[in-house]
Order: structure tokens, then C-alpha cells, then sequence
């Protein structure tokens, strides 16, 4: 595998994102559908679900490959452009059980050996520790705690009130209303006092329709923009 040039890529990065400030830091919303931690280097990714696709074939649903192209055409985008010094994998970074897609994954990491790649296990990582070891990622089997921010896979349930919870799993998504009867749901960032909802970076993923509160802050994705609503 040859890693393209960041200008030979059919994706480009999105060129609307926005920024939330958390406990006096600052983190990036990115329409990829990753937020980057800027004081720290890090970008967070939850639920790339990579390998669902093929999960899918092999049980005999007819579903098009172009997810699996999509999902590690943004990643590799989204590397070249953001240049993390850290990755976080928020969980459920492969649907199932081993496919050819991981190897492809590993070597898109390969390309990239300045960067710590490292995972916060999910329900759906149920492969050996073998296959992660193999290609470089440190294994996370408990949330991960940087400063006084909790990375997890599944929201926490009761935060510490001197801490911040970042977690995945939900995919988030928020219904909008239009004029008369129309309505669309997008995927989004979800900000509460205590607990952020990354949206699913996955191309084949589903949306769960949250319902905010009133100080809540939502992002919505759309049109490869982040956009507060």
C-alpha cells in the first residue's frame, strides 16, 4: 500500500470546524467527526466500526464497499492535516471479528510512526490482543484518565464532580425542524456540564436522537461543516 499525498486525495479535510472550551482547554470540531484536544496533540475518534462492512458480506447482506474506502480515505486526510502528536480511538474501532480491513488499517498507522495510536476498548473489540499488538496500539481496557478528563468508550454514569467525561458508543444524533413538517436528523457533538458525545466516525453507522437540555451545546454535521445550533 502507497499512502497518498494529502493533494492526491479525492477526501479533504472539511474547511468548517469549530472550537469548545472545556475546563479552560480547547478542543477542535472537526466535520470528520473527531475533535482534536489542542494544548494536548491528541485527537479523539470514537466507533469507526472499520471491518463492518465485510462483517456484513460474509453473512451474506449485499452491502457496497465504499464505506470501508470512505472511512480510511477521511482518517488518512485527517492525519496528514491535523498531525496529532496522540490518537485516541474512543472504542469500537473494528465491528467484529478478523477481517481483511485490518490489515489495511494497519498499514495506513504504519505511515505514520510519530503518532501514538491507542485504544480505549469498546464492546465490539473482541479480537486478540495479537491483532492490535501487531500493529503498534496501546491497549486501554479501562477509561482512560488525562488531567481531569476521563476518556471512555460508554458515557460514565456518575462523573466526578472535579472531572470531564469524553465517550462514544451512543452515536449521537439531533432532530431539526424545517418549516411545516420537515425535519432531518444529523450526527453531532454533544457538550453537557460534565460529559461530551462524540459522534460516530464510521461512514456505516446508525444515529441515536438525543434530547438536549437547555444549557446543552449541540454541533451538528452537515455538508462537511460543524455547525452550533
Amino acid at each position: 500500500m502507497t499512502l497518498p499525498a494529502s493533494n492526491d486525495l479525492t477526501y479533504k479535510v472539511g474547511l468548517v470546524s469549530e472550537e469548545v472550551t472545556i475546563r479552560d482547554n480547547t478542543f477542535v470540531l472537526y466535520p470528520e467527526k473527531a475533535v482534536l484536544w489542542k494544548t494536548k496533540g491528541i485527537l479523539l475518534i470514537s466507533d469507526l466500526h472499520l471491518g463492518k462492512v465485510n462483517h456484513f458480506r460474509r453473512s451474506g447482506i449485499a452491502v457496497p464497499h465504499s464505506p470501508n474506502d470512505q472511512n480510511i480515505e477521511r482518517l488518512i486526510a485527517l492525519l496528514q492535516e491535523v498531525k496529532p502528536e496522540r490518537v485516541l480511538f474512543m472504542g469500537d474501532l473494528f465491528h467484529s471479528h478478523y477481517n481483511q480491513e485490518w490489515e489495511v488499517f494497519g498499514q495506513v498507522l504504519k505511515y505514520f510512526p510519530a503518532v501514538s495510536f491507542e485504544l480505549v476498548m469498546g464492546n465490539h473489540d473482541i479480537m486478540s490482543d495479537y491483532q492490535y499488538l501487531k500493529h503498534q496500539l496501546i491497549i486501554h481496557r479501562e477509561p482512560l484518565k488525562v488531567g481531569s478528563f476521563i476518556m471512555s468508550h460508554e458515557p460514565i454514569d456518575e462523573v466526578p464532580e472535579a472531572c470531564y467525561n469524553f465517550a462514544g458508543h451512543i452515536h449521537p444524533g439531533v432532530h431539526l425542524r424545517g418549516k411545516g413538517r420537515q425535519g432531518i436528523t444529523l450526527p453531532c457533538f454533544y457538550f453537557s456540564k460534565d460529559q461530551s458525545l462524540l459522534p460516530a466516525f464510521g461512514a456505516f453507522t446508525g444515529l441515536y436522537k438525543i434530547k438536549p437540555k437547555v444549557d446543552d451545546q449541540i454541533f451538528v454535521i452537515v455538508d462537511n461543516k460543524v455547525l452550533k445550533v
